[in-house]
This record gives structure tokens, C-alpha cells and sequence, in this order.
């Protein structure tokens, strides 16, 4: 099995091209994979498939087996993929997901490479029961939440998978270890959520740092990034605009009102190409 090995923003990923569908095996080829001791490693794997409704199809299987409806930086990667290896030529292209349906992208060329894109994320969704969270309201907006006995304030946004943002005094140097995993599996959440912790700087520009669902702590979060901005926006913390810096580099979210759709902006990489025969 030929795979190339991709990030965006230090969240890598293994990438597969070529296969008609997902395989049975992917939770477990994802479980050995991306084991970072015993295989290639990753924080998932990604297949490009064949899509009836878009150019291409995306799957994403976390580290741990389960499956991601959506993740920012892989959609980034697979753009550039297909781009780079000529399977499209349009600069303007678009990816069908598990959690957020088609999704359009824009490749920003140098060099005859994709170097960074944009994708419309499309617009959030801020109802709690939709999320999903157990609470009622809409939007889920500075909610109190208590995990181990401390006490917490969170922001609620699905950008096709769910999202808890948490503002703290410094995001940087936060015990993420301790406190993404009691959130992720908080019986708020129903299907787990990924956990934000954001530190605004300014109106411009939010500290963040992620504990991602079914992968833990992670450099980049894009739709993390975009749940941060939309929830600070929220909060009335910061502009519809802003830079979202990540422990892998920054990330460029604007959350429109023409449209209501939240835009990604940054980079996607290639780390290596290789081949695998335990599949």
C-alpha cells in the first residue's frame, strides 16, 4: 500500500489514494498505522475516494479507530494531494465530507504547487441539542461545566463535528493533558468533543490549544480553529476575523456575514512518500 505522509500545521496525517471506498479494516489499519512506536505514525488516517457529488471524497479514521466526520487540516492536505499529483487543474475544487457535506476549496499556487488553501467551512452550528451537547439552547454560549471538581465556562460549535471552547488566562502553558480528556468524554457531550483553550490576545488574534476527539493533544485543529474564532466572535471577544495561533502556526478564520460561512486559510505539507505491507 503506497500512503504519503502529510500535515497541516504539524496535525499529520497518513494519507491513501486510490482505493473505490473505505476498507472494512481501517479502524484497525488507523490503530497500527498511526501507532508513532510500532508504525508510521499519525494523528489519523485519510483516504481520498471517488465522490458522486464532489471532485473527491474524504474519510478521516482518528488514531484511536473511530472515524471523524471533519478535520480542517486533512481537507487542506488533500487538496493540495490532488493538485500536486495533477488530478485536477482548477484551482477551485470540491470535497465531500462525512460531517459537513461538499465543501468548497480554493488552491493558492506558487510555484506550481499548492501552497496554502482556503476552504469554506460552511456556516456553524450553534444549536446545543444539534452539536451535539444535552443542553437546550441556542447558541450554547459561556455555559458553565464542572469536570473533577473544577469549574469551567465553554462555548459550544459544531463546524461538522463538535467542539467545546474554554477561555483561560494563558492557553500556551495550560495542563492540557489533564483536563482535554475529562472534557472529551463529559456526559455534556454525547458523542465526545473535541476541547478548545483559548487565551485572546486582541481583537485579532486568540491563543489556542486543542485536545482533539479520538487523538488528544494535537499542533493544529482547523476546525478547532474556526470553532475558536466563532465562539470568541460570540463572546464578543474579538472581530469576525482573526489570526488563530496554534502550537503548529497560525491559522487565518473569517467568519462571514455575507454568508454566514466560516473561512480557513493555511498551509498543508509533504513529509515523505513510502509504502506499507501490513494491511
Amino acid at each position: 500500500m503506497e500512503f504519503t505522509k502529510m500535515h497541516g500545521l504539524g496535525n499529520d496525517f497518513i494519507v491513501i489514494y486510490g482505493e473505490k471506498a473505505l476498507p472494512d479494516n481501517g479502524a484497525e489499519l488507523a490503530l497500527k498505522w498511526c501507532d508513532r512506536y510500532f508504525g508510521i505514525g499519525a494523528d489519523g488516517l485519510v483516504y481520498i475516494l471517488p465522490s458522486e457529488k464532489a471532485d473527491f471524497r474524504m474519510r478521516i479514521i482518528n488514531s484511536d479507530g473511530s472515524e471523524a466526520e471533519q478535520c480542517g487540516n486533512a481537507i487542506r492536505c488533500v487538496a493540495k494531494y490532488v493538485y500536486d499529483h495533477g488530478y485536477v487543474s482548477s484551482e477551485q475544487i470540491t470535497i465531500e465530507t462525512l460531517g459537513a457535506g461538499v465543501q468548497p476549496v480554493t488552491i493558492h499556487v506558487d510555484n506550481g504547487l499548492a501552497a496554502t488553501v482556503t476552504v469554506d467551512m460552511g456556516e456553524p452550528v450553534l444549536d446545543g441539542l444539534s452539536v451535539p451537547t444535552t443542553i437546550d439552547a441556542n447558541p450554547v454560549v459561556d455555559a458553565p461545566i464542572e469536570a473533577d471538581g473544577r469549574q469551567f465556562r465553554f462555548t459550544a460549535v459544531s463546524m461538522g463535528n463538535p467542539h467545546c471552547v474554554i477561555y483561560v488566562d494563558d492557553a500556551v502553558n495550560f495542563d492540557l493533558a489533564t483536563w482535554g480528556p475529562k472534557l472529551e468524554v463529559h456526559p455534556v457531550f454525547p458523542k465526545k468533543v473535541n476541547v478548545e483553550f483559548a487565551t485572546v490576545k486582541d481583537r485579532g488574534t486568540v491563543d489556542m490549544r486543542v485536545w482533539e476527539r479520538g487523538a488528544g493533544p494535537t499542533l493544529a485543529c482547523g476546525t478547532g480553529a474556526c470553532a475558536t474564532l466563532v465562539s470568541s466572535v460570540l463572546n464578543g471577544l474579538t472581530d469576525r476575523s482573526a489570526s488563530i495561533r496554534l502550537k503548529g502556526g497560525d491559522l487565518f478564520i473569517e467568519w462571514s456575514e455575507k454568508d454566514n460561512h466560516v473561512y480557513m486559510t493555511g498551509p498543508a505539507a509533504v513529509v515523505y512518500t513510502g509504502s506499507v505491507q501490513d494491511v
